[in-house]
């Protein structure tokens, strides 16, 4: 069973702290598609890029060029966002969603930019693109039964960069 907040807790800070990887969902809300009132969901993952604690109803974390700009087009829409961490350790299982809207700023307009600068991706050598700014509207936590244990073997490094599941024209 699940459990409902309204601001980050301490458990949930400890967790987001300790967090190698985090994953990012938005959806546009003016393309709603269906019964649905929003278009089609972007899920990513933000591997070495931490996610800052600003307050109990804010977080966010330095966005890098090298991808689609999917969230920041949803954010700027007015859609919604939604950030997951995951404990893959294998003792405390737990999954906890940040839900709220995002504001998005150039690093050099954001007042979140110096202090976001000081802790910024090691292994991602490309530029930083943005700031993404999340004000959190609530919090749940839940078990984390599917989450698989697994240990971090290292970050991601440019030559890793995979080309064969995208398109090669």
């Amino acid at each position: 069973m699940a459990d409902y907040f309204k601001t980050i807790t301490d458990d949930q800070a400890d967790l987001i702290h300790n967090a190698e990887l985090f994953f990012v969902a938005s959806a546009d809300p003016t393309l709603g598609i269906g019964p649905h009132d929003v278009g089609p969901v972007n899920l990513s993952p933000k591997g070495g890029v931490p996610l800052h604690i600003v307050d109990r109803n804010r977080v966010a974390y330095l966005d890098y060029t090298g991808s689609g700009n999917e969230t920041a087009r949803h954010s700027m829409a007015g859609g919604p966002i939604t950030v997951m961490v995951c404990s893959f350790a294998q003792e405390n299982a737990a999954v906890v969603r940040l839900y709220g809207k995002a504001t998005i700023t150039s690093v050099a307009d954001s007042p979140l930019g110096p202090q976001l600068m000081d802790s910024p991706a090691t292994e991602i050598a490309l530029p930083e693109r943005q700031v993404i700014d999340i004000v959190v509207d609530s919090t749940v936590t839940s078990c984390g039964y599917g989450v698989p244990v697994m240990n971090e073997f290292r970050d991601r490094k440019v030559a890793d960069r995979g080309r064969r599941y995208k398109d090669r024209k």
